[in-house]
């Protein structure tokens, strides 16, 4: 029995000193809720995490670009929806007016209505999204090529109807302007072809990506995240430890005043 070293009580301090380092990591993971506090719990988890936060935050902002260009063919959509109720009405009165029983001041009436329309069909083919011409040029986005809308391109008479349309006068050439709209209405309708098309594939392509993202987060989480249920039981675990641990420490330092019984 020695005085100098307590061998019980050093191996007791340093049991207690591991399991309070077990507590305090068990206490961590579970107020964080990641089994990956600090970069020494896995090094090699945090690695392939990092890893897999990247892929997560490109493909989420990929998938937002492309709710973007699917927000952008939407409008599209709406202002084609537009202008195609403008032509319609524009038909109607393109051939009212060719009705030879209409007198001078009916025709302009028509004329006075066609041109407002006009107007309307013009101003809808100026609009844009976010600074972007609505009709112009393709673009690419996600990986997703979308097809350009441009009602303009396609031409009436070796005209691009959207000329064709604007110069057209009820009053002087009635069946004329009925053959522009026609044509434009012709066009219009391959337009929105075109812009369900593009849609169709923005719809695959973000619901792609939000599978893929999806994927990305559960093996992230199956390295990260910590589970509740298993911490729980650890940290009761070592809470016990630090308590006996605490006690027989106690016990340890107790030992060495049973010399002073030798003495007596």
């Amino acid at each position: 029995m020695v005085i100098n070293t307590n061998i019980a009580a050093l191996t007791s301090a340093n049991n207690l000193n591991n399991s309070t380092n077990a507590l305090n990591s068990s206490l961590a993971r579970l107020s964080s809720g990641s089994k990956i506090v600090n970069a020494s719990d896995d090094p090699a988890g945090l690695a392939e995490s990092m890893e897999l936060r990247e892929q997560i935050g490109t493909t989420n902002a990929a998938n937002t670009s492309i709710s973007n260009a699917l927000a952008f063919s939407q409008t599209q959509d709406g202002y084609l929806q537009q202008i195609s109720s403008a032509l319609n009405q524009m038909a109607a009165l393109s051939v009212s007016a060719q009705d030879p029983t209409k007198s001078t001041a009916e025709i302009a009436d028509y004329q006075a209505q066609f041109a407002a329309l006009q107007t309307s069909v013009s101003s809808s083919m100026s609009q844009t999204f976010n600074g972007k011409n609505l009709f112009a040029n393709g673009f690419t986005v996600g990986g997703v090529t979308v097809a350009a809308i441009d009602p303009s391109a396609d031409t009436t008479n070796g005209t691009a109807w959207t000329t064709a349309i604007t110069t057209d006068n009820l009053s002087t050439g009635a069946a004329a302007a009925q053959t522009n709209v026609q044509g434009a209405i012709d066009a219009l309708a391959t337009a929105r072809g075109t812009v369900g098309a593009n849609e169709e594939q923005l719809n695959y392509a973000s619901n792609e990506l939000s599978v893929l993202s999806t994927n990305l987060s559960a093996a992230n989480s199956a390295i990260t995240d910590v589970d509740v249920a298993q911490e729980s039981t650890n940290y009761a675990k070592e809470q016990i430890l630090v308590q006996s641990g605490t006690a027989m420490l106690a016990q340890a330092n107790q030992n060495p005043q049973s010399i002073l019984k030798l003495l007596q």
